[in-house]
């Protein structure tokens, strides 16, 4: 297993751990049973010490780490019968997006999610995830095929953002990546969306719009990755863990902000260490979201996730005070106040005069 820098003192428990594990029990006087019992106890404690306070740094590292579970252990283990389809019909297959048919639980479904690949081939042949505008035209066009013959999507989100390329910016990559977040509010069949690891910046909203949005515990979500808002406010990427902690990244600081809807708790330690288990509370969560849009009609599915969309930001919002809105109000320069005085003066200058007359024809 790869450890995280912040985990140091497991590792070494751990280490003890299965070198114990690798002695013959014949050959040594001492009970080496109890002593591993012992080290088990200690590092499952240290580690739901260490795992219930995480900063939102060290939560990030845990969302990046390159054992999670990937979109594709989804796709073999909670799916039946996938179909994958390909291509955006306009230029060529992007392999950072997979989408394709699907049966799940009697529900037959579209999948569609960025897949980041288990080891260094496939990273390179999915671009670690990060999709061109040929990725986000194929998840266009899958969703609007879905809407077509009323299948409900499930989208798998972990990407670090969409691919930044030249090639990709020639090709219209904020356009497409409009256009597919634009389907995803427009189509009148349910969408859950799962933020199964990072879900960086337009790259992830363009497939999390969606009527629900799940996030696993220690998975990430924002509008930019902790070095890159650093590096813009700050002109220093080393202000990362500032950055972190101030975009209210995590899962629980956007439940409270009504951003997400759900959060799958993950094995202590993170998904990685148990694999089963957080397959497992996934496909709950999908099973239960399911259920809970199948008796709605089409246009009562559109409006709930309009209205979700609305909502959002409409109570305290991300403001400290929001009885304090002075940063929004208008400020008048000195012509606009001059314009105002002459105004007022030429009005009362007015109704003067028309009071004097008045008082003249009366007498």
């Amino acid at each position: 297993m790869q450890y995280l820098d912040f985990e140091k003192n497991i590792a070494e428990l751990e280490s003890k751990v299965n070198d114990l594990k690798q002695l013959d029990p014949s050959e040594n006087e001492i009970s080496i049973g109890d002593n591993i019992k012992q080290l088990e106890e200690k590092a499952s404690k240290a580690l739901e010490k260490l795992y219930s306070t995480l900063s939102p740094w060290q939560k990030t590292k845990v969302a990046r780490h390159p054992e999670r579970p990937h979109f594709r252990d989804y796709i073999d283990n909670l799916f039946d019968d996938f179909i994958e389809l390909s291509g955006d019909r306009k230029y060529s297959n992007d392999h950072a997006i997979i989408g394709g048919l699907a049966k799940f639980n009697g529900f037959n479904v579209m999948i569609i999610g960025h897949e980041k690949g288990a080891n260094t081939s496939e990273r390179i042949k999915h671009n670690f995830g990060m999709a061109g505008p040929e990725g986000y035209r194929k998840a266009e066009r899958l969703m609007k095929l879905a809407d077509r013959f009323n299948l409900p999507i499930i989208t798998f989100v972990d990407t670090a953002g969409a691919y930044p390329g030249i090639g990709a910016e020639e090709r219209g990559q904020s356009e497409a990546i409009a256009r597919c977040t634009q389907t995803c509010l427009n189509v009148t069949v349910p969408i859950i969306s799962i933020i199964i690891g990072e879900g960086g910046s337009g790259g992830a909203i363009a497939l999390a719009s969606s009527s629900k949005v799940i996030m696993l515990e220690n998975a990430i979500y924002s509008v930019i990755s902790p070095e890159g808002c650093a590096t813009i406010l700050w002109r220093d990427p080393k202000k990362m863990l500032d950055a972190a902690k101030a975009m209210k990244l995590s899962a629980k600081d956007l439940l409270k902000l009504k951003v997400i809807d759900e959060i799958i708790l993950e094995p202590l330690g993170g998904a990685h260490r148990d694999r089963n288990l957080i397959l497992n509370s996934v496909a709950e969560s999908i099973s239960k979201n399911l259920e809970s849009f199948k008796e709605m009609l089409p246009e009562e599915i559109f409006n709930h996730r309009k209205n979700k969309f609305l909502k959002i930001g409409r109570g305290k919002g991300f403001m400290t005070n929001p009885e304090d809105l002075s940063s929004l109000k208008i400020q008048e320069n000195k012509f606009d106040k001059i314009l105002k005085l002459k105004k007022n003066f030429i009005v009362g200058i007015g109704i003067t005069l028309i009071l004097l007359a008045s008082l003249i024809y009366i007498l």
